[in-house]
């Protein structure tokens, strides 16, 4: 699939050679930090060492005070407490941190993941109706909430409180809970507002340790579990996040605790995890509980106190993660089938796809496949319960939540953002919605979001990589959104020693450009590009420069996103 390459433009020369003079750094460091909003030494002090004595007073999120004397008001009269977290990897961590953190204090409690399949997302009416036949009277509800007005107010006739601890955006009505702790509150002062469900929980223990009178250690413990959420839910790092972010993967990386420990082991990598890590390799496995069987499992993994106890759930989890990947590979391969073999599939805007067989739990892992594959807003949909169930994925500047608005009245409900969402319909809308959604979509894409796209951050001569340019590089982590890892342009490189293939598809080879040592590469499914380069035309390369570890032996290698020959 052809790329459009981006050059981001460059800020004005004089601030960026003013900043690079004011640290002694590289010129394109300092337009890297320009980007970010980092305009002075002390911005970018801030930025480059982050400090726990950054994070912000809890206590300025509305609310936390009335959610902090609920929760001491139940453990002085010995009141049960439900501690109530969404199945994704930010909701299981959520649910363990906070579990884990007054477990150690206090014994009446408990906590509640509602079935993926059986109960759907956020509170249910189930877990509210469990609460109160286990007598339960407060619930702290986790990664979720926000938006349950209806729920919230069916548990107050139960005589059930709830402490709502969420990040998502709230609707017009904020539910009649005892606290809700969420920044998106329009009546919210808190000064960061890209929190993780997980992140909101561990704001909670540390407004009830500062209360307390609990060391700060006793809440920087579960800073692991933080970075996982920051890393999964792919929210902003930046800011407070940036701090969480850094301080969790020194943590992963150090003194996890036994759960994630175990899990690292049962990957096959136990250090140097970066977010990206997070992502791609403990990520998938904590979600797998959920997707494929109960995500209580990935809990009890999390909380775990001792290695044989984890390493018994760690196995187990790590079990579904390998039978969610055959179902997510076999959809794909049948999707991608279903498209080829249908010229006029191939030829839309659009992309939904439709087997009444496939597995809930992984068609939007195969949404994001798909889009990946044919660059168009997709709907992967199958049976559920009785109805038909969807997963939507977007492209870059395509708002996805508004061409649903547009089909609203074909669904039974749909919920989720720009880029991402969920839905439901009857069975037999289905062939109708197919054709709406593309005939939305038709009248409302640009040809220019249609095609992929991306961004490079600055021009970079190869002789610019020294060691102290890639050291401060590397500072510029955790990377993610808001603060991706900067993507370089070089010209007329050309191959110097070996190139060729490795794996199925993937070019590995050594590059230069005049006056510049030799770097080693890697292109993942770019060995379309070989004829080419062993004829020794030179080329333009985009790529993120990052460390290789191979045997214990570290060296740079650029990570190569694109490849043309001739001018950009």
């Amino acid at each position: 699939m052809n790329k459009r390459w981006a050059v981001r433009e460059k800020p004005d020369n004089a601030d960026v050679k003013k900043l690079a003079d004011e640290l002694t750094i590289d010129t394109v460091l300092s337009t890297l930090l320009i980007h970010r909003g980092i305009t002075n030494y002390d911005d970018a002090k801030y930025f480059f060492r982050p400090d726990l004595r950054h994070l912000h007073d809890p206590f300025l999120m509305a609310d936390m005070e009335k959610a902090i004397e609920r929760i001491e008001t139940a453990i002085a009269k010995e009141e049960k407490i439900l501690i109530y977290g969404d199945y994704d990897v930010d909701g299981t961590t959520s649910v363990a941190l906070v579990y884990s953190f007054f477990n150690k204090r206090y014994k009446h409690l408990e906590y509640y993941i509602p079935d993926r399949y059986r109960e759907g997302y956020g509170i249910s009416t189930e877990g509210i109706d469990y609460a109160a036949d286990n007598g339960f009277s407060l619930i702290v509800a986790l990664d979720c909430g926000i938006k349950s007005v209806d729920k919230i107010a069916y548990a107050n006739t139960k005589g059930i409180d709830f402490v709502i601890c969420d990040h998502h955006l709230p609707g017009k009505e904020l539910p009649e809970a005892v606290a809700v702790l969420d920044p998106k509150r329009s009546d919210c002062s808190y000064p960061y507002k890209e929190l993780s469900g997980c992140g909101i929980g561990f704001k909670l223990i540390q407004a009830y340790a500062e209360k307390n009178d609990i060391d700060f250690e006793e809440v920087a413990c579960y800073l692991d579990l933080v970075a996982i959420s920051i890393a999964c839910d792919i929210v902003h790092i930046t800011g407070e996040n940036r701090v969480l972010a850094h301080f969790g993967i020194l943590k992963l990386n150090s003194d996890p605790c036994i759960g994630v420990k175990i899990l690292m082991e049962i990957a096959g990598r136990t250090n140097s995890y970066t977010i990206s890590d997070v992502v791609f390799t403990l990520g998938p496995r904590i979600n797998a509980a959920g997707r494929i069987d109960d995500a209580k499992h990935a809990v009890e993994l999390l909380i775990a106190c001792h290695e044989d106890e984890a390493r018994e759930k760690g196995m187990l989890i790590n079990g579904k993660n390998t039978e969610r990947k055959g179902h997510d590979l076999s959809i794909t391969d049948e999707a991608l089938s279903m498209i080829a073999n249908d010229e006029m599939m191939v030829g839309r805007k659009s992309t939904v796809v439709f087997n009444e067989k496939w597995h809930k739990g992984v068609i939007g892992i195969v949404a994001s496949r798909l889009t990946e594959k044919y660059y168009r807003p997709t709907i992967v949909l199958t049976r559920s319960n009785g109805h038909v169930a969807g997963s939507a994925r977007s492209v870059l500047g395509y708002d996805l939540y508004e061409a649903l608005c547009e089909c609203k009245d074909l669904l039974i409900q749909f919920g989720g953002h720009k880029y991402a969402a969920g839905l439901t319909m009857h069975p037999e809308n289905v062939d109708a919605f197919i054709e709406r959604f593309e005939e939305v979509v038709c009248a409302s894409i640009t040809d220019e979001q249609l095609i992929q796209e991306i961004t490079i951050d600055a021009e970079l001569a190869l002789k610019q990589i020294e060691p102290k340019f890639f050291r401060i590089l590397n500072q510029f982590a955790p990377f993610g959104p808001e603060n991706m890892s900067p993507v370089f342009i070089s010209r007329n490189v050309y191959v110097s020693g070996y190139a060729g293939l490795v794996g199925e598809n993937h070019l590995k080879m050594t590059v230069m450009q005049d006056g510049s040592p030799g770097f080693d590469c890697i292109a993942f499914n770019q060995g379309m590009h070989l004829p080419e380069i062993k004829a020794g035309k030179p080329f333009d390369i985009c790529y993120h420069i990052e460390e290789n570890i191979w045997r214990d032996k570290r060296s740079i290698q650029l990570n190569i996103k694109g490849i043309r020959f001739g001018k950009l």
